[in-house]
């Protein structure tokens, strides 16, 4: 064996830090390891590179990790797209964060200053010059908010990107299910998989909402929060879509509806506690349809094309787990949640650092793999992405 660094889950976290890990020399060879590569919470994300839209009174360190994460976005997005030969997506039009009733209204503000509090200066618009920046907005929108610098991502033309990108760089990709990974009680020996073992000097766990299954030092510390996502199109007759990512609050629920180049757009997203149920419920399609139309309501003449369900990795305090735990060369790089698309960025460079035996940058030091956590802060949000 010669230096063999294996990383578990090959969503757009894990497929990127194989990437950069091949990219940088940070191993004599990268394995990938998935049975399904891009096939869980990363294909049917909206793709939101939005701290600022996602910001929420309390979460101060979850705004600054996105925000650091958003900087390094488009210098990841560039090297990635070389690498591959394609783009990958980035979009930067902006977004409008929009509210409808005078509670969400009121919660809007709140959000605006909090921001203005943390330093971060954003537009308040009324719903007339809402309406004026987007005409597909419809009249029932009283309030909005001006994100200019919250961008947004097609997740598949990404996640279609990294793999080209990691394959051009000498990523060994196994489809194979990992159930453990191994130790001796001091150092990682590998992963187990369903086939035998495969030998490891270090794990990278990126395994999304199944990290915690994999080693005893992530047990309890990721759960799967079920979100489900429509995918729609304009048809010939239709209104075109926003051409800024659209995140309105209806009736205290959480909508998003994010355009795609061809059309299309992602409209999202429910979130249950319901552990691993596969299942597109007829009640949650309905509550986002009923949102998204009263928001953008030609979009009652659309195709719909795709329903479906994923598993986002949640943590008690909505930050991730980041870096070294447990025995030597066992990495974390899991529990995004709400924030996976956005945090790659970050998440790479904090693990390329880990990787060449660096400390944590400090902007990830919160987000530290082996931090204790108390009291659970996950709240009642519903606009996760």
């Amino acid at each position: 064996m010669r230096d063999r660094l294996v990383v578990v889950g090959a969503g757009a976290v894990g497929a990127a830090i194989a990437w950069a890990a091949a990219r940088d020399g940070l191993a004599g060879e990268v394995v990938l390891v998935d049975p399904d590569p891009g096939s869980g919470a990363s294909r049917v994300a909206g793709g939101m590179l939005a701290p600022i839209s996602e910001a929420w009174p309390g979460e101060q360190e979850v705004l600054e990790l996105g925000a650091a994460s958003l900087a390094a976005w488009p210098a990841f997005a560039a090297a990635v797209a070389a690498d591959a030969g394609r783009p990958v997506g980035l979009r930067t039009e902006g977004t409008l964060q929009v509210a409808t009733d005078a509670a969400d209204v009121a919660d809007l503000d709140r959000v605006v200053e909090h921001l203005r509090a943390w330093g971060r200066e954003v537009e308040r618009l009324t719903g007339r010059e809402a309406r004026r920046r987007e005409p597909a907005l419809g009249p029932a929108v009283r309030a909005g908010l001006a994100v200019p610098d919250d961008l947004a991502v097609d997740n598949r033309a990404l996640l279609a990107a990294l793999d080209a990108a990691g394959r051009a760089r000498g990523v060994v990709a196994e489809r194979r299910r990992v159930t453990r990974v191994l130790d001796d009680g001091v150092r990682v020996t590998g992963v187990e998989v369903s086939d035998g073992v495969l030998e490891a000097d270090r794990v990278v766990v990126a395994a999304g909402a199944w990290s915690a299954s994999l080693h005893p030092a992530l047990a309890g510390r990721v759960r799967p929060v079920k979100g489900e996502i429509l995918r729609v199109r304009a048809r010939r007759s239709s209104l075109p879509p926003p051409v800024r990512t659209v995140r309105a609050a209806v009736n205290g629920r959480g909508v998003y509806a994010v355009p795609r180049d061809d059309g299309r757009m992602v409209v999202g997203a429910t979130q249950y506690e319901a552990g691993f149920d596969p299942d597109v419920l007829v009640g949650g399609v309905r509550d986002l349809v009923a949102d998204v139309e009263r928001v953008l309501p030609g979009i009652a003449d659309y195709a719909l094309e795709e329903a479906a369900a994923s598993f986002r990795p949640g943590t008690d305090d909505n930050l991730p787990l980041l870096g070294p735990l447990g025995p030597a060369g066992l990495v974390a790089a899991t529990g995004h949640g709400r924030n996976g698309m956005l945090l790659v960025a970050v998440t790479v460079d904090a693990v390329s650092a880990v990787l060449r035996g660096e400390a944590l940058p400090d902007v990830v030091r919160p987000a530290a793999a082996a931090r204790s956590v108390g009291a659970a802060t996950t709240g009642a949000r519903t606009d996760a992405g």
